[in-house]
């Protein structure tokens, strides 16, 4: 039997041909938190509010939550099928968190980085130092911090999708996910999910317009000089 590829895994909501404008090559904006600070509510109105960019959808071997769908949310492999992805060459990060394995096809986000379209990672401070080795001209990293501890602890305990051993792990490991907020970009305090959203969408617009992503702007540029 053929070994899994992430050619397997496409990306929701992504078609090809979509570029408009000048060239631009598609970046990755990366979203972390601990669990419980709010990113997956922030990356689904983002989504339902921007059709340029698209949900990177990770594989991992943890079982679906009530209300997952395969495919949508996560991939949900079995720990070999992990392993050969991983082994193969076919994943851009992987990661254990909780006891479960996380990780990225690698290349359904490449074909959209080439066809200028933007990709959002849900994924932790492990999975977004991989990608910085290995994309850090097409990256943009987000880190979202709660208000408070006791915040972060009503969330856990409101969305009650965990035990109370679960929830206390998450506690604890949060300190330690805080603790690499000075590798990334731009940090934002989520007390107010529309304001958040806000300055999500002004980070994303920004960075959009940088210079190096406008792979098209030389030639634009050579254009309307000779035609002065």
């Amino acid at each position: 039997m053929a070994a899994p590829t992430s050619s397997h895994f496409a990306l929701p909501g992504w078609k090809p041909g979509s570029r408009s404008g000048l060239a631009r090559r598609g970046l990755m904006l990366v979203l972390s938190s601990p669990s419980g600070a709010g990113k997956t509510t922030l990356s689904r109105r983002l989504l339902a509010a921007d059709d340029r960019i698209t949900m990177s959808v990770s594989v991992t071997t943890r079982p679906p939550r009530p209300g997952e769908q395969d495919g949508k949310d996560y991939f949900f492999v079995s720990p070999e099928r992990f392993a050969a992805l991983r082994d193969n060459g076919e994943l851009l990060e992987h990661a254990t968190v909780f006891g479960n394995l996380y990780g990225t096809p690698r290349q359904a986000v490449e074909d959209a980085l080439s066809a200028g379209r933007d990709v959002l990672f849900d994924i932790d401070w492990q999975g977004t130092q991989q990608l910085d080795q290995s994309a850090e001209q097409d990256l943009v990293k987000v880190f979202l911090l709660p208000p408070s501890a006791a915040d972060l602890e009503q969330r856990l305990r409101t969305r009650a999708q965990d035990s109370e051993d679960v929830v206390q792990q998450r506690m604890s490991k949060a300190s330690d996910e805080i603790s690499h907020f000075t590798e990334y970009d731009y940090i934002l305090i989520n007390q107010d999910v529309d304001d958040s959203l806000g300055k999500l969408t002004a980070i994303l617009q920004a960075e959009r317009l940088k210079r190096r992503r406008l792979t098209g702007l030389a030639s634009f540029v050579k254009d309307l000089r000779d035609a002065l």
